[in-house]
């Protein structure tokens, strides 16, 4: 949460709730999954992770 309140909504200007909606929305497909890496995931992205997760998943099926 700190993340999103520091890179998108403080640098922000709403004009009312749907906007601020519409803009966290897209800040979070665009840039919290697709470009921010995470250290809790080993300094991967999240669909990055998700990528290597679901290779991995394919190897373990019987």
């Amino acid at each position: 949460m700190r993340t999103i309140k520091e890179e998108e909504v403080d640098l922000s200007e709403y004009r009312n709730f749907a906007e601020a909606y519409e803009q966290i929305e897209q800040f979070l497909e665009n840039v919290y999954t697709k470009k921010r890496i995470h250290s809790s995931l080993g300094y991967l992205t999240p669909d990055e992770y998700e990528k290597k997760w679901n290779e991995q998943q394919k190897g373990n099926v019987i």
